[in-house]
């Protein structure tokens, strides 16, 4: 999927210096030489083809040529992409240079929980079966799912029914069927679950305690039964 090709691109852009805005302009480049659109751009007036969002900025971060990445940071990029009347969505976050043993952690637990969520994609389970597996995984060290921000159908839209959260009880809400497609994407804060948007430019989500938070998204469709990802990297699986 072109959404995952972007990302991969990204992998080998990102590093300590480079600027948000310059990751934002090589995405839309990849996604126009593919002869695709950027889902994002545009979308309720966002004006970017990536979110970027640094450190404890959840998600929905707008690109900017004064955010440059520095050693210590981590910053999930989330891209979307549109071809032939279907959207793809994808997210990754980064280590930039050296970060300490707790920040490592948060990003494995974190990555983690999606293929731990992605293991209840099976036909006749719950979309809360779901949530609760990102949920009961990160919780155990000691880390929060973002409660506000969810994650959703993707098809000939970029957000559909159903919303899945990262968090709830199983045996809850519709059955998983044959064909349904979604962008399963945990948001794991660090601290608190609690999240604010930024009064001023109305997308840029930060954490309520400003600690650190990361993201990881995969489009799955049932197939077979179970969950087929959709948005495997090349050297992200």
């Amino acid at each position: 999927m072109i959404a995952a090709e972007v990302l991969d691109e990204i992998d080998e852009a990102i590093g300590e210096g480079i600027s948000t805005y310059e990751l934002d302009r090589l995405a839309r480049s990849v996604i126009s030489e593919k002869g695709a659109k950027p889902a994002f751009l545009g979308y309720r007036g966002f004006p970017a083809a990536i979110c970027a969002s640094p450190n404890e900025v959840v998600v929905h971060g707008i690109p900017r040529k004064d955010v440059i990445l520095k050693n210590g940071d981590i910053i999930g990029i989330d891209v979307g992409t549109f071809l032939d009347g279907y959207f793809g969505d994808t997210a990754r976050s980064y280590k930039i240079g050296t970060v300490d043993a707790k920040t490592e952690e948060l990003l494995r637990v974190t990555r983690e929980s999606l293929y731990a969520a992605i293991e209840k994609c099976k036909v006749g389970n719950r979309i809360s079966d779901i949530s609760h597996a990102v949920e009961s995984y990160v919780t155990k060290y000691g880390f929060s799912p973002v409660r506000d921000f969810v994650g959703h159908g993707v098809g000939r839209n970029l957000h559909e029914e159903p919303s899945i959260p990262n968090f709830g009880k199983p045996g809850k809400g519709p059955r998983l069927k044959e064909g349904m497609v979604f962008a399963i994407e945990p948001m794991i804060n660090m601290g608190t679950y609690a999240v604010e948007v930024d009064e001023n430019d109305k997308w840029t989500v930060y954490t309520g305690d400003r600690q650190l938070s990361a993201h990881f998204e995969h489009t799955v469709a049932m197939v077979g039964g179970k969950g087929k990802i959709l948005t495997r990297g090349k050297n992200y699986h």
